[in-house]
């Protein structure tokens, strides 16, 4: 593709050197380029790509896109400035992988807690209702029934305009995804074309990143600023910030509450592990997924599939054939007759619902054992938060090792002890081996008795140090068990 095309779909400041060049591809790692690259030169948190261009260029780039001006400029090399690099790559690489955003039917998922969960389960009721479908997700990216390994909770421009090339060139007519702040502020999805957003909630997270509560909700406001007049917002009325959400939405906005009239009312007749009865603007259906958090997240799913037109009874009929996401309040059974459950919360508001849930279905004079820790490297005030948040609700309380990364695990749990009382560090064990502290938390358990393995949910590994290495919650229960 001639550069002269890619740069119609960008204002730039200004142009040095020849735009009738012929583009081989598009990259922002030097490592990666290749003979007749562009490399995009972008200002990251922790990288500054502006010092690999001369490097980029040895690899055989023949055009750069930055925002500060080189202090060399190589001969028969062309130099496009821009004000931002990153939002300059996800117009272009738009352009690259022709538009596959217009392709298809595409909606986005916003918020701190659930973005994973209404993805997932609306990219499966899609499929349950016979269409083709795709997903990018935390867990895994699906191109209609292909599974494709997720790094990121939303992908780099790149690779995500070339996985929804894929699933355009795979007959896929809807896309489900889920929209990190991250993604946001980072301009990765600039140049997508949204047919619908969905806002989840928001409580604190990634203030290790953003900085503050402010910015971080302006990360995700961002999200429902870019959404067309033709698409729809679905926002949660029980989140404070539902509204605010989408007060400078040009999209339809409609409104879903599990306490408050809204356009899809929800609320929850009966429920046990194995399941809730739910009446859900008027009609009643039974689910396979508990507690009030996924009464919230299956409403968003049900006003997202109605809100794209599908049928209210063939919705009703393939939400009540959905199971839990992978690592979201996935139940055990023991033998014994007590239950493990396996969770993702990973922030104190994660944290209290989950807990919240349980207390509403286990047995009168049954305890609630709860193993959970924080990660390294990240928001250090949430660490006592989250102590105080399992605490409250648990009859024992197991501190461990969550991905201590470059941090001394030890360090972190004396930061989240800062947040217990006299009467609930009595109540609290400290055992810095993750697999000891399932294991105890195991031992521990009796008949009726639940023990919560909250913070990893679906992850397989544990980051120590900068090392990955294997471990998941969910097979440390199931070798106890």
């Amino acid at each position: 593709m001639k550069l002269s095309a890619l740069l119609k779909a960008i204002s730039y400041k200004n142009a040095i050197g020849s735009t009738d060049i012929e583009i081989t591809g598009l990259t922002f790692d030097s490592r990666n380029v290749k003979q007749g690259n562009i490399f995009f030169a972008n200002s990251g948190s922790s990288v500054d790509g502006h010092n690999f261009i001369d490097s980029a260029i040895e690899h055989g780039a023949s055009a750069v896109v930055h925002e500060k001006s080189p202090q060399v400029y190589h001969e028969g090399v062309t130099y496009i400035q821009v004000d931002n690099s990153n939002y300059a790559l996800g117009l272009m690489a738009n352009v690259w992988f022709g538009f596959p955003s217009k392709s298809v039917i595409l909606v986005g998922v916003t918020g701190t807690n659930g973005k994973t969960t209404i993805a997932t389960l609306l990219y499966k009721l899609t499929r349950g209702l016979g269409y083709k479908a795709g997903l990018l997700s935390t867990v895994c990216n699906y191109i209609d029934d292909k599974a494709v390994a997720a790094t990121h909770t939303t992908p780099d421009a790149l690779e995500l305009n070339g996985l929804l090339r894929q699933m355009v060139d795979e007959g896929c007519k809807y896309v489900f995804m889920e929209v990190s702040s991250h993604a946001a502020d980072q301009d990765r999805i600039a140049g997508l074309e949204f047919d619908g957003g969905i806002f989840t909630n928001l409580t604190r997270d990634h203030i290790d990143y953003h900085k503050t509560f402010e910015n971080y909700l302006h990360a995700k406001q961002k999200f429902f600023n870019m959404l067309p007049k033709t698409a729809f917002a679905v926002t949660n009325l029980d989140d404070k910030n539902g509204l605010i959400m989408t007060q400078n939405c040009k999209a339809r906005v409609v409104t879903y509450s599990g306490t408050s009239p809204a356009d899809y009312k929800g609320t929850i007749i009966e429920q046990d592990f194995d399941g809730m009865l739910l009446n859900l603007n008027h009609r009643e259906v039974f689910v396979q997924l508990v507690g009030r958090f996924n009464l919230s997240n299956l409403l968003a799913i049900y006003a997202s599939a109605r809100e794209l037109g599908f049928d209210n009874d063939e919705v009703l009929r393939v939400m009540s054939t959905l199971t839990s996401v992978n690592g979201r309040f996935q139940p055990l059974r023991s033998s014994k007759g007590w239950t493990a459950i396996i969770d993702y919360a990973h922030t104190p508001d994660a944290v209290t619902n989950v807990i919240n849930t349980i207390n509403s279905i286990r047995k009168q004079g049954s305890r609630l054992i709860t193993v959970v820790g924080c990660g390294g490297n990240r928001d250090k005030g949430k660490r006592p938060i989250m102590a105080q948040q399992a605490s409250q609700g648990s009859d024992q309380l197991v501190l461990t090792s969550d991905n201590p990364r470059q941090e001394d695990p030890n360090d972190i749990l004396k930061d989240m002890l800062e947040g217990l009382n006299d009467d609930e560090r009595r109540r609290t064990i400290v055992i810095t081996d993750r697999r000891e502290a399932i294991k105890t938390a195991c031992i521990m358990a009796q008949k009726d008795d639940v023990v919560l393995v909250a913070g990893k949910g679906h992850e397989d590994y544990q980051i120590i140090g900068t090392t990955k290495q294997h471990f998941d919650d969910h097979e440390e229960v199931a070798k106890f068990l």
